[in-house]
């Protein structure tokens, strides 16, 4: 049970600061979309260079919980995922006690940067250690994925695997540690009207989506073995491979989404002059049209240089990143 007086004295309040992530083999909608239960599993990897910076305190004097977003207040809708998520957690300390939540991303503009995945993985983070709950991995996992579904393999870090359904449960494990894989990625963050959870209710309407479910077992099994092997071509061709198949879907979904921007054609037209030219890199999208180029770490540095030459925004370059980090506990 918590104690009145710790809160008032401000010790159930902690900050953590998780990573985005870039799906490689991606997940694209729903089966249960209340418990953000996705149709099948899902492989991506965590982004250094981004990250979401989420502080959470419980205190007894408030009546309600308190949500600000990148410095508003949240909208119901984002305020009710945040809850989902708070009353996972609260509700393994004993009776209620409303929150306090601040979560601030690094990066404010572009679609399709996982940042969502990141801003749970931090609340969820944070939120245990504000509560000081012994809570397992899975467990944690279960509750952020309440938030966002890709929240359970920020939380994860480096390569992780999100389970749709293993014995019961849905959530992520890291399979491949950031220092595994000479991997480097140049991200361009495109803006978008596009809201991702309606491109995600909308998969089932695609006629194309019962052959992404009769094939994602195959490239889940590939990437896998890819990882495995430290194979960062073959990770990144499956990433690219796999980008093509989502949009495919979303396009011939029944709302007709084209997530694409004049921007988002320029990079993946140049990323194919490229790997003509003997550059190895390959281009990878999730739901949106910002872009990341995948390579070696040798050839980052022109490859960088490339990109930032069509001028289409900025270029963010980066390693893979790993788990959420606790920043303070008072």
């Amino acid at each position: 049970m918590i104690n009145p007086d710790v809160v008032r004295k401000g010790t159930l309040k902690a900050t953590a600061r998780a990573h985005p992530i870039q799906g490689l083999i991606k997940y694209h909608g729903l089966r249960d979309p209340e418990r953000r239960i996705p149709f099948h599993d899902s492989i991506s990897a965590c982004v250094e260079a981004l990250a979401t910076t989420a502080t959470v305190e419980f205190d007894e004097n408030l009546t309600d919980d308190e949500v600000e977003i990148n410095g508003r207040s949240a909208t119901e809708v984002e305020k009710k995922r945040v809850q989902s998520v708070l009353e996972r957690l609260r509700a393994r300390k004993g009776p209620e006690i409303h929150a306090r939540v601040s979560s601030t991303n690094s990066l404010t503009t572009g679609k399709g940067l996982g940042f969502s995945a990141s801003a749970f993985a931090s609340i969820g983070a944070a939120a245990k250690e504000a509560l000081d709950l012994t809570v397992d991995s899975i467990s944690l996992s279960e509750a952020v994925r309440l938030g966002a579904g890709s929240a359970t393999r920020s939380l994860a870090g480096g390569f992780a695997i999100w389970y749709a359904d293993r014995l019961g449960k849905s959530y992520a494990e890291q399979i491949a540690a950031p220092s595994d894989l000479d991997m480097e990625m140049m991200i361009v963050p495109i803006p978008s009207p596009v809201r991702t959870d309606e491109a995600h209710r909308d998969v089932i309407t695609s006629p194309l989506f019962s052959a992404r479910l009769e094939y994602i077992d195959s490239m889940i099994g590939q990437m896998k073995d890819a990882l495995s092997r430290r194979d960062v071509r073959t990770v990144c061709q499956l990433a690219e491979e796999d980008t093509l198949n989502l949009h495919a879907i979303t396009m011939t979904a029944e709302s007709r989404i084209v997530l694409w921007e004049p921007q988002t054609l320029t990079i993946l037209r140049e990323v194919m002059r490229l790997r003509k030219n003997g550059i190895p890199c390959w281009y990878s999208m999730d739901t949106g049209p910002s872009v990341f180029v995948n390579t070696l770490g040798r050839y980052a540095d022109m490859l960088e240089r490339s990109i930032k030459e069509l001028c289409v925004g900025p270029v963010i370059r980066s390693r893979v990143g790993g788990p959420p980090e606790l920043i303070s506990r008072n």
